[in-house]
């Protein structure tokens, strides 16, 4: 399987997860010039919208997925978080708080998903 569709795998496991934990979907694969959101939700839990960053495999002999967020892809999400803000900050009612999350996901063939949810991601 190829980078892109493990990529795109991920990403679809990772939408499940979170429309059963009632989120709701508001962007997938946003692009601008500060690079790519994987999603961007509403966490109904706090009303936040959030922007997730996922990280798939399928097995750790790489390491977990979430150690790949190094303290350079986190400024990198905060750019591209702000610019999605920007973006789209006229749809939003005031006052709605922004965070940034990471969603780690193992998937080993004929296993089910394990997801580690880090909330904040700072």
């Amino acid at each position: 399987m190829s980078t892109k569709s493990l990529g795109r795998r991920g990403e679809d496991l990772a939408v499940e997860h979170l429309e059963q934990l009632g989120w709701r979907i508001l962007d997938r694969n946003w692009r601008c010039s500060a690079g790519e959101a994987d999603l961007i939700a509403h966490d109904p839990g706090d009303g936040s919208v959030v922007l997730v960053e996922v990280k798939y495999r399928t097995g750790t002999g790489y390491g977990f997925p979430l150690e790949a967020i190094t303290r350079a892809k986190r400024m990198h999400l905060r750019a591209v978080c702000g610019a999605w803000l920007r973006e789209h900050r006229e749809s939003l009612p005031a006052g709605t708080r922004v965070r940034i999350d990471a969603l780690g996901i193992v998937k080993a063939p004929g296993r089910r998903a394990e997801f580690t949810h880090v909330r904040r991601l700072s």
